[in-house]
């Protein structure tokens, strides 16, 4: 018998490191000494902060790059890191300071220009919350999904991915124990990209893909 999924909400709480950068040089630096949670946070964060669900660079060192150093070419090189191509933190740590590091080599402002303001490096604290909402079938997560706040999209969908030792989202990691007939459903969920999007825009393929297997297989 299956278990029921239990739909969680979230929301972020922020946490001061006292590590900031004006420079390149001085972002580098402290990446590569800051908790991984930061470099998570700075990736991921801005898809729960309020009035922030479509940011002009999806993550803050790209927008910093831009907005703080008026620096382009960073912050495209910086804005097409994908988080999701890295297996833990530390790799995509260790790319964001190359990134940055041969910025630095191949451009003399990058050496000694300052940001108009500081980049201040910040630690996240997700709190749960349980909505008391239980899914027993497939079909309740069809009529679920569409009454799903972006909190819950952002748990079960990104969040889960790091909970997991598969790297499976909640929904696909549920939706095995229901056998083979739901196994693409599986599939179809994992491969929505969660992060050169918003949490508006993943809710709604998720409810595009349930309605469009759930017409087909019914």
């Amino acid at each position: 018998m299956s278990e029921p999924f239990e739909v969680k909400d979230c929301a972020l709480i922020t946490l001061a490191t006292g590590l900031k950068a004006f420079t390149c040089r001085e972002i580098a630096e402290a990446v590569a000494r800051v908790d991984a949670s930061s470099i998570y946070h700075h990736f991921w964060g801005g898809l729960l902060r309020p009035g922030l669900e479509d940011p002009e660079y999806q993550n803050d060192f790209a927008a910093w790059a831009w907005h703080g150093l008026n620096d382009a070419v960073l912050a495209e090189r910086l804005s097409i890191i994908d988080p999701t191509a890295f297996p833990d933190t530390e790799e995509l740590r260790q790319e964001l300071i190359d990134v940055i590091e041969e910025h630095i080599d191949e451009s003399e402002t990058a050496k000694w220009k300052a940001a108009n303001f500081e980049f201040h490096f910040i630690n996240s604290q997700l709190v749960i919350f349980d909505t008391k909402v239980r899914l027993h079938e497939p079909e309740d997560l069809r009529i679920n999904a569409p009454l799903m706040s972006v909190g819950s999209i952002y748990y079960h969908l990104i969040d889960g991915r790091g909970r997991s030792y598969t790297g499976a989202n909640d929904f696909s990691g549920w939706l095995l124990q229901f056998g083979e007939k739901y196994l693409a459903l599986a599939d179809k969920i994992a491969e929505i990209d969660p992060y050169f999007t918003t949490l508006v825009d993943l809710k709604a393929d998720l409810v595009f893909i349930l309605d469009a297997y759930m017409d087909g297989v019914s």
